[in-house]
């Protein structure tokens, strides 16, 4: 029987060539081409696809003084932050509930809570803009019926943020707790019941045995929700038809889409979207700072 001869070094490298061909064709055309695309678009002012002039960093010098910036940063880290406070302690609680072992009908339960996040954040924002409408909204009309409330008041001018909270609550606090669930099942059985042996209470068992080991999915299921947070744009755009009365649903996205595609200055979305770049990239540095910590 004949044997096969070996590859010959250069014929190994044509054959790796080949197997890489097509990430590198794809990595080149998704994300190198758009990246170098971005920074020089960012250093010009455009006027629709067709029209563009260089203007160095003048887009980034209109960034730092331009007060819808702001107030775009300024709403998108105060919804990140307080859906955080408001989502992880709701999350790690449903985890806790679920992770009782005399909690029937667990499987039911997860379901429940964790089918907001199915449904699509388009659906979400559609609803919940069908609760807080004036006059005919499910919250008016039961208020007005309980106690009389004023149909023409408007929840979503002047509760803005709130309602928008709120809306993120429903759909992600359930996909936050199963990463909690999993979390918490990874816990040592055999340390909880030495501390009960030992006299610790819930709370005690709680803060010495079980948060330390689950901090670290808790840093990181954090970390992600913030990332998350700070590119919202389909739950403010359609829960207020745009950045709501005064700017006060106004995100960086939503900043972003409006200067490049409603505008068509493209140069200066491209520059809002390196701004954001940054800001998610230190949110990326601080996750991978905790983590190697834990």
């Amino acid at each position: 029987m004949s044997k096969t001869a070996p590859l010959q070094g250069g014929e190994r490298s044509l054959n790796a060539y080949l197997f890489l061909a097509p990430f590198l064709l794809l990595f080149l055309g998704f994300t190198v081409y758009p990246l170098v695309k971005a920074i020089s678009l960012s250093l010009q002012q455009t006027y629709g696809p067709g029209t563009s002039v260089f203007v160095g960093l003048d887009n980034f010098e209109y960034l730092v003084a331009d007060p819808r910036f702001w107030k775009a940063l300024s709403n998108t880290s105060f919804y990140a932050i307080a859906s955080v406070l408001v989502q992880m302690p709701v999350a790690l609680g449903l985890a806790l509930l679920l992770n009782n072992p005399q909690v029937r009908g667990k499987a039911i339960f997860r379901l429940i809570f964790f089918s907001p996040s199915l449904v699509g954040i388009v659906f979400v924002a559609m609803l919940f803009g069908l609760i807080f409408e004036q006059r005919t909204g499910l919250l008016n009309t039961v208020l007005h019926g309980l106690v009389g409330f004023d149909l023409e008041f408007p929840w979503l001018e002047t509760y803005t943020m709130p309602a928008m909270i709120l809306a993120g609550l429903w759909m992600y606090a359930g996909f936050n707790m199963i990463y909690f669930l999993a979390a918490l099942q990874s816990v040592d059985k055999t340390l909880l019941e030495a501390a009960e042996i030992d006299g610790a209470g819930i709370w005690q068992r709680f803060r010495h045995v079980t948060l330390p080991h689950i901090m670290p999915i808790g840093t990181f299921v954090i970390i992600l929700s913030l990332i998350g947070s700070f590119q919202l744009f389909e739950l403010p755009y359609i829960l207020l038809d745009g950045p709501g009365s005064e700017d006060r649903g106004l995100t960086i996205v939503m900043y972003l889409f409006q200067t490049g595609f409603e505008v068509g200055d493209l140069g200066y979305a491209s520059a809002i979207g390196w701004a954001l770049t940054i800001v998610l990239l230190i949110l990326g540095l601080v996750q991978l700072r905790l983590t190697r910590t834990k």
